[in-house]
């Protein structure tokens, strides 16, 4: 959907930091013949991305490099540098927003993937719940949109996660953590795991799911 959104062209060159298991990079070699690099400090993430690309049959097109993404800058300017959902290698969205933009070339596109508030959350069980320290870790959708722009970039597309989408997201972490537990009853962890399944979904449709959205926004420099 991402990729549809953004109409890539073949050939576009990605660099993703913080990569993770470099679902976003295989897709879109897959997809529409993107090339490019992921960048994620863990080593377990990195052998699930080349383990990734070379299920999709795209390990010729997209290299991933295990290292410290926060200070990870192209050799080369890309098309398009992305950071979905982890914002903290560039200190928050202001950081990470001038670290993509040392590998982007002018005129390209970058992709910030971020929470931002539905709505202002009530009280400090509120925050916690939604992952966040105090209200000022996230902004509303408006002032995230604005904060762009105050960064000297333009928005010009954004996908937002419905509730839908949430909820899926957020069932299959449930259904994961079910399935280690059926499988490894004994383990040390076992129980801090359970305690988790036991409370993270009423936690989330109490909390997350009517106060916490997400988003990647597409910017261009002005």
């Amino acid at each position: 959907m991402l990729g549809q959104a953004l109409n890539l062209a073949p050939g576009t060159r990605a660099l993703d930091l913080a990569s993770g298991s470099g679902e976003l990079l295989c897709t879109w070699a897959r997809d529409h013949r993107v090339t490019g690099t992921g960048v994620d400090i863990s080593t377990q993430g990195i052998a699930k991305a080349r383990a990734r690309a070379a299920e999709l049959g795209v390990a010729d097109r997209v290299e991933f490099v295990h290292g410290d993404a926060s200070g990870y800058v192209a050799d080369e300017p890309v098309d398009l540098a992305a950071c979905i959902g982890a914002t903290w290698i560039g200190g928050g969205v202001a950081g990470t927003v001038e670290l993509l933009g040392r590998s982007l070339r002018p005129g390209g596109l970058m992709l910030i993937g971020e929470p931002y508030w539905r709505e202002a959350p009530p009280d400090q069980e509120t925050v916690r719940a939604c992952h966040a320290d105090s209200p000022s870790d996230f902004r509303t959708l408006p002032e995230l949109i604005e904060q762009f722009g105050h960064l000297g970039y333009d928005t010009v597309e954004m996908v937002l996660a419905d509730h839908d989408s949430w909820d899926r997201y957020r069932a299959a972490q449930w259904h994961n953590l079910r399935r280690w537990l059926d499988q490894n009853p004994g383990d040390e962890l076992a129980a801090e795991v359970r305690a988790e399944l036991a409370t993270a979904p009423a936690r989330y449709a109490r909390y997350e799911r009517e106060y916490l959205g997400w988003g990647v926004f597409a910017l261009m420099g002005r």
